[in-house]
């Protein structure tokens, strides 16, 4: 049996992971039923799977946030606690990840073989590039968007799928949560 790999990201209406300007985590619209989602949906057993972007972006935030920071939200102190997998070709070891392995080669092999070998769920929080490859490879069985009611057009960082191949997109589950973000979960299939 295979594990059911999870593409996790945050995105504003249009598109960005992420923004620049005046924006603050979450786009400042979190609430403390977003943040109890999030812990709940960390809270099961799973191994995380990052790109070295990603993984030198969160341990550059981990490493100079304070313990009142939206980066010390408990969801993130658990997911920083999950086993968890680096896939790069440009970072040595070790890695300051409390159970973090690192893997040299290309993503889609990897994911492939992690899906074959994990006996538990896998997911992937950010990490955009890699993921474009790994939907593009038929490896992301769902992509769990959490979308915030912002548009970022001029600030705008990190755009999702520029440079994604076209998927056709089944939604298998979808809330709100705090009366404005909305959860999608999608089982993607190229199109």
């Amino acid at each position: 049996m295979t594990a059911t790999y999870t593409f996790d990201v945050f995105s504003s209406l249009d598109g960005f992971g992420a923004a620049g300007g005046d924006w603050t985590g979450y786009w400042g619209k979190q609430g403390p039923e977003l943040l109890d989602h999030r812990l709940a949906v960390y809270g099961e057993e799973q191994r995380m799977v990052f790109g070295a972007n990603t993984y030198r972006a969160f341990a550059r935030m981990l490493a100079s946030s304070t313990a009142e920071s939206e980066v010390r939200d408990p969801w993130v102190t658990r997911m920083t606690s999950l086993p968890a997998t680096v896939v790069s070709t440009t970072l040595e070891g070790p890695l300051d990840w409390l159970d973090a392995d690192l893997v040299s080669g290309d993503a889609v092999d990897v994911v492939a073989r992690l899906k074959e070998e994990s006996e538990v769920p896998l997911r992937s929080h950010g990490s955009l590039s890699m993921n474009r490859a790994l939907m593009a490879a038929g490896l992301v069985d769902r992509l769990h968007v959490t979308l915030f009611p912002v548009i970022t057009g001029r600030t705008g960082l990190d755009a999702i799928f520029q440079g994604a191949a076209d998927f056709d997109l089944e939604l298998l589950e979808n809330r709100t949560l705090d009366g404005r973000i909305q959860e999608l979960v999608y089982r993607p299939t190229l199109h």
